[in-house]
């Protein structure tokens, strides 16, 4: 689930969500916004056993996958939308 704040100016805060049911282990958002780089984005345990991590954006259209342990790779059916290569937001 993606929950989206503006913030000062242009930018946004994109706060990137996956329920309690999701894969377990360390599981991480990469993206066009931080070169596809695993861990740098770690979700992290929440409340309810949800797990989030918020990233701010400039405008534009950002990619997107989580990769779970194992490489297991998962979308974001909350996103503008879901093409061949991941989740796509739009700022």
């Amino acid at each position: 689930m993606l929950r989206r704040t503006r913030l000062f100016g242009t930018k946004m805060r994109i706060t990137f969500e996956l329920p309690s049911d999701a894969p377990p282990g360390r599981v991480s958002v990469v993206g066009s916004f931080n070169g596809w780089a695993p861990g740098v984005h770690e979700l992290l345990p929440r409340r309810g056993g949800r797990r989030t991590v918020s990233v701010t954006l400039p405008p534009g259209e950002h990619k997107f996958r989580y990769l779970a342990e194992h490489d297991m790779w998962l979308d974001d059916t909350t996103a503008d939308y879901v093409d061949h290569q991941g989740s796509v937001i739009s700022i």
